[in-house]
């Protein structure tokens, strides 16, 4: 919970990696100048399954709305729908993009959260 960055490249290539536990942060992936990309786990084939830890469930369990919070499970839960099926070269970038939607859509319901109460 208290990781603040991925350095760029840090798992490249660990083809045992299977599961990351990580917190949902925005900048915890970094931009990798050398190869213009994000390449934190890029070409680690087994990679599967990303647990987000910290307090992201205890929030969405206190959303106003159950279809709220029935979305932000879904969008939670679709990382691990899709990320077996990514090819290994675009791992970094699927589960950045997926975080950035998660806290996107986290940061609209608080929003509309506060509004309703």
């Amino acid at each position: 919970e208290r990781l603040e960055t991925i350095e760029a490249g840090a798992f490249l290539c660990c083809e045992r990696l299977q599961r990351i536990a990580i917190p949902l942060k925005r900048g915890l992936i970094v931009y990798d100048s050398v190869y213009h990309d994000y390449t934190q786990f890029d070409y680690c084939e087994q990679l599967a399954t990303v647990d987000l830890i910290g307090g992201v469930y205890k929030t969405v369990a206190s959303l106003h709305m159950k279809s709220w919070r029935t979305e932000m499970t879904a969008e939670i839960n679709r990382i691990n729908q899709v990320l077996s099926n990514t090819p290994s070269d675009e791992k970094t970038n699927v589960i950045r993009q997926w975080m950035d939607s998660v806290m996107d859509k986290m940061d609209h319901y608080k929003a509309e959260h506060c509004r309703h109460v």
